[in-house]
């Protein structure tokens, strides 16, 4: 593994370097982007009031949130300016804040996390966890979508993506030990990206398919007990 990857460095070409990692699978870069949130809109039993997005990027999923939860008030966060920077120019009307421990939000029913804990290094996910429990309302969720590292062709995409040089795949185990430390429950965890899109006729086989440790990549929910 490389040192630490900086993300500002790859603000302008990250759609670029997002099509070329995985547009054998789907050639609409913005399909993970609505199937990720469109399975968290199946899943979440009430709609949420606050939304967080953290690690939001350049605001990819942004658009997504404000589809399926038309009421919310949406926010983001990142570790990276240039990324925030670029989030609020394509969205105005959304607040967005940088990670650097100065703030932090409170009081949301979702937190919205996608493949955001691989890059955080091992030791620091369980302070990360902490942080996002106590950001969460009584009763609120948190959804956290991650690479699979059982599956060969993930680790192959991880393996040749440039902003994922920093790379530490976790396996279910060990998120389900993050959860449990930071008192929260988990509700959920399954196997999701089986399907390409270029498929759909067999995408009603994605709903049988949560059990099975092949998907592309894997989520959980995890809530605030209250």
């Amino acid at each position: 593994m490389s040192g630490k990857v900086d993300f500002d460095e790859h603000t302008e070409n990250y759609n670029k370097l997002l099509r070329e990692s995985v547009g054998f699978f789907s050639e609409n870069d913005a399909y993970f982007a609505r199937y990720k949130v469109e399975l968290v809109h199946k899943a979440i039993p009430a709609p949420p009031a606050r939304i967080l997005e953290y690690g939001c990027g350049i605001g990819r999923n942004i658009p997504f949130l404000k589809q399926y939860f038309p009421d919310a008030v949406i926010e983001g966060s990142d570790v990276s300016p240039a990324s925030l920077d670029m989030a609020r120019q394509e969205h105005p009307d959304n607040t967005f804040f940088l990670e650097d421990g100065s703030y932090e939000g409170e009081g949301y029913d979702l937190i919205f996390v996608a493949s955001v804990y691989h890059h955080i290094p091992p030791a620091e996910r369980q302070a990360a966890t902490n942080s996002l429990a106590r950001r969460l309302k009584p009763g609120g969720s948190v959804y956290v979508f991650e690479h699979n590292p059982y599956n060969p062709v993930t680790r192959r995409i991880v393996n040749n993506c440039i902003y994922d040089s920093d790379a530490v795949l976790l396996k279910p185990a060990e998120l389900k030990s993050l959860i449990r430390k930071a008192d929260l429950d988990l509700t959920a965890l399954a196997y999701c990206l089986f399907i390409p899109p270029k498929l759909s006729a067999l995408m009603w086989m994605e709903k049988h398919l949560g059990w099975l440790p092949l998907g592309g990549q894997y989520w959980v929910c995890a809530t605030r007990p209250g």
